[in-house]
């Protein structure tokens, strides 16, 4: 899609300066821009590699010069671009139309503009909203709900009854609604406990590839809108969590922990069953978070267990000093040694 930096900062609300028939047609890294690309510039440490680009027009912070380009001047550059690129480059249609090969229950029921690709299947009593695309090889179990404007990528797996809201994105191999991991033990064997609940991802969630999601055990387990989850998470039955979430690649969240809103996860954290992360706290990579544990709003922890990064530091800074302190306790005692003989 070609726009030119008139529409572009009229749509985005930012101050142009210069030429406003410049027109644009996608976005680019300084390095890498061509004539019609978009770019970014953030703080002056960027403005040597945004000069040097061929790219003629550049979003860029309040007080930043840039001779000699097309300027859009906003207070959030990164997040203006962002807007942008959704805007000049849409993402490529996952299917078009409903392939041949895809297998759609007579009880399905597809709204208009709904796109299937091929070997697809949708069982009995599914549903997917206007304007959906799923992708080659996707499963949509019974009674599977898809909302308006998702976009399925190939080989992803709803089982029975997972509700997914509007707008929802989930790439490649994820499988949501598979059972927990529950058992009893008793006579000698472990007894699957039942896992018949409930699992309900709300609107503008994206889910990376490879993750998968448990349904609830007897209730729910529960997504709430704007959560971004990156790929390889793990995310047990019940579990809770709260809108705009973001939560990075291999984290694993065991049962009915619960989980805030606007809390940020760092890679390969892990979380015990029935703990609490409350809103806006930040947990550190490979953190881990023991069973029943609570994190309060706001705190920021590391380490396992995991514990505030002020404790954390500090534990750290003693950790590395271990060899000297071991050699320094060893010179005591042969001190001490000698001195007894």
């Amino acid at each position: 899609m070609t726009r030119t930096a008139s529409e572009l900062a009229e749509y985005l609300g930012c101050v142009l300066e210069g030429d406003g028939s410049v027109r644009l047609s996608g976005v680019a890294a300084p390095d890498m821009a061509q004539d019609g690309d978009l770019i970014y510039v953030e703080g002056a440490r960027h403005l040597e590699r945004a000069a040097a680009s061929r790219a003629c027009c550049a979003v860029v912070a309040l007080g930043i010069a840039l001779p000699g380009k097309t300027l859009l001047r906003s207070a959030n550059p990164k997040l203006t671009f962002a807007r942008a690129a959704a805007w000049l480059v849409p993402p490529a249609p996952i299917a078009t139309g409903v392939h041949p090969t895809a297998v759609v229950a007579p009880t399905a029921r597809l709204a208009p503009g709904v796109a299937v690709g091929p070997y697809a299947v949708i069982e009995e009593g599914a549903e997917v909203g206007p304007g959906s695309e799923v992708g080659a090889f996707c499963f949509l179990g019974r009674e599977a709900r898809l909302g308006e404007g998702c976009r399925l990528y190939p080989r992803v797996t709803l089982y029975e009854g997972a509700r997914l809201g509007n707008r929802v994105i989930v790439h490649s191999g994820a499988v949501i609604g598979a059972d927990g991991f529950g058992y009893v033990a008793g006579e000698g064997k472990r007894w699957k406990f039942p896992q018949v609940g409930e699992l309900q991802i709300g609107d503008d969630v994206e889910i990376g590839a490879n993750t998968t999601i448990d349904r609830g055990s007897l209730g729910r387990t529960q997504i709430s809108s704007g959560v971004k989850l990156d790929n390889l998470v793990h995310i047990a039955h019940n579990v809770q969590i709260g809108e705009n979430t973001v939560i990075a690649a291999q984290v694993g969240i065991s049962g009915s922990a619960v989980i805030g809103s606007d809390v940020a996860f760092g890679g390969q954290a892990g979380l015990g069953e029935h703990c609490r992360v409350e809103d806006r706290a930040i947990v550190g990579g490979q953190a881990g978070i023991l069973p029943g544990k609570i994190i309060h709003s706001g705190q920021i922890v590391w380490g396992t267990p995991a514990r505030t990064l002020s404790a954390f530091k500090k534990q750290f800074a003693w950790f590395e000093r271990l060899p000297e302190l071991a050699r320094r306790v060893q010179q005591m005692e042969q001190w001490r040694a000698s001195g007894e003989e």
